[in-house]
């Protein structure tokens, strides 16, 4: 198979995983898993995590995903090619954990998702990471929030999601949907 048919075809898988995923968790007793997710984001916005100590802890537990490979070999897998949003801007390419994902978590230690951009003849650069809730999953079935920011509403992906780009200065903010700095063009 080649490249070019393998990338055509892991979206699509991805899509699937996840989607059976979410299906899998809106079958459960919605009062546990909200209770979980809750439990979670409190615990990783507790006295002492400010924004700078969860940055400091995602910086350090993604450092190694500067290497795609090591985040493909830890479960990481593509969810989209570099996309600009009309009206937004750009986001990037996403590689998502699935398990993680399904996990019910905001973790500084454990992000969901992370963030790439596209280079020209190389390897992408590891920009940013995402925390992701599926909404099977969010407390009361309302976006949450961290370090103050509420997470935003994804319905193509059935998920409350957040962006930290913590690894490319935003100059619309930390926690903002796209990044005007981050590109697509070198696709």
């Amino acid at each position: 198979m080649s490249t070019m048919q393998f990338h055509s075809l892991a979206r699509p898988i991805v899509m699937v995983v996840c989607a059976v995923l979410f299906t899998g968790c809106a079958e459960q007793s919605p009062v546990a898993p909200a209770r979980s997710a809750q439990t979670q984001a409190q615990r990783a916005a507790l006295p002492g995590m400010d924004t700078d100590g969860a940055i400091a802890t995602l910086q350090r537990v993604t450092a190694r995903y500067h290497d795609l490979d090591v985040a493909k070999n830890e479960g990481f897998v593509l969810l989209h090619e570099c996309e600009s949003r009309p009206g937004e801007g750009p986001v990037g390419i996403v590689y998502v954990n699935p398990g993680r994902l399904m996990d019910g978590k905001i973790d500084p230690e454990l992000p969901d998702a992370l963030i790439y951009e596209p280079i020209r003849n190389s390897r992408p650069r590891l920009v940013g990471a995402e925390f992701a809730i599926p909404y099977a999953l969010a407390p009361g079935g309302q976006a949450p929030t961290f370090l103050g920011a509420t997470f935003q509403n994804e319905e193509e992906f059935g998920v409350f999601a957040l962006h930290a780009w913590i690894w490319r200065n935003n100059p619309t903010g930390l926690f903002a949907e796209t990044n005007p700095k981050v590109s697509c063009d070198a696709e």
